[in-house]
């Protein structure tokens, strides 16, 4: 297989180290709005919180002009122009991390498939996580990334609807500069789409700030255990269209047998994530 081909990426492996500290933990509360009180060693950490955990490691002459690690290094190498987007993530959760814990982080690229999608040429990526801590924490985890190639338009929307359930629960919550950027700055990404104004419109074409999908996830996910009160063993969601700093967007969801369905919709009704927790 040629080197050029990014699917002679898949194998390589990247192994990391780190410790779930309190002040992660507070600061990201506080982001939130809520109490920033420092949680006492042992407290377990909330699923999806692990994404505060092993922040990319690169040197600056190492960033791309979007802000990531310039791709070849772990993920494959693709044309110049692609633009990245978390695209979504299956998690189980063997036992909860806890806050004074250290965690071992083994990453593998698992997959990477080129696809033809209706804006042009796409590059799905899969990485996957399996992370140990030494009191018994463990989680694993499969990523996937999607990469887009440059189009005329600037930043696909693929904004759609389905018809969704009543929902049982749900919150309206209004992202702002300063949490997009809170939250770049505790996950360490320096993707530009989320905190530069003018690279975000003037070069990627979107037309505002990108809310990470992440932490929509999070917030999905948070609402619901909190509705559910019973701890989450498995999780999985998927990107489906882009929310922006000026639109306030609501996470709900709806209890099923061994479950829950949840989804993320922005104000003009369109499904920006949808999800699945048992």
């Amino acid at each position: 297989m040629s080197e050029t081909d990014p699917r002679a990426w898949i194998g390589r492996t990247r192994e990391g180290v780190d410790t779930v500290d309190a002040w992660r933990v507070a600061a990201f509360n506080a982001a939130l709005d809520r109490e920033a009180s420092l949680p006492a060693d042992g407290t377990p950490l909330p699923p999806c919180w692990q994404w505060l955990l092993f922040p990319p490691l690169y040197r600056a002459s190492a960033s791309g002009g979007d802000g990531h690690e310039r791709l070849g290094a772990f993920l494959p190498a693709l044309p110049a122009g692609h633009r990245r987007m978390w695209a979504g993530s299956r998690m189980t959760i063997e036992r909860p991390l806890q806050v004074g814990e250290r965690v071992h982080c083994r990453s593998t690229v698992a997959e990477v498939v080129p696809k033809a999608g209706r804006s042009g040429p796409l590059v799905f990526v899969t990485v996957s996580h399996e992370i140990e801590g030494e009191r018994g924490g463990r989680i694993d985890e499969a990523q996937d990334i999607v990469y887009r190639a440059p189009a005329p338009g600037g930043g696909a929307d693929t904004a759609g609807s389905d018809d969704m359930p009543e929902p049982a629960w749900r919150a309206t919550w209004r992202p702002d500069p300063v949490l997009l950027f809170r939250y770049s700055a505790l996950t360490y990404n320096s993707h530009r789409i989320h905190y530069d104004r003018s690279y975000c419109t003037g070069v990627e074409g979107y037309p505002g700030l990108v809310v990470h999908g992440p932490l929509m996830a999070t917030l999905m996910l948070d609402l619901a255990v909190q509705q559910r009160g019973t701890p989450v063993r498995r999780f999985e969601y998927r990107s489906r269209a882009p929310v922006f700093d000026d639109m306030a967007f609501t996470t709900a969801g709806v209890p099923e047998d061994d479950g829950a369905r949840l989804w993320v919709t922005r104000p003009d009704g369109a499904l920006a994530l949808t999800g699945r927790v048992e």
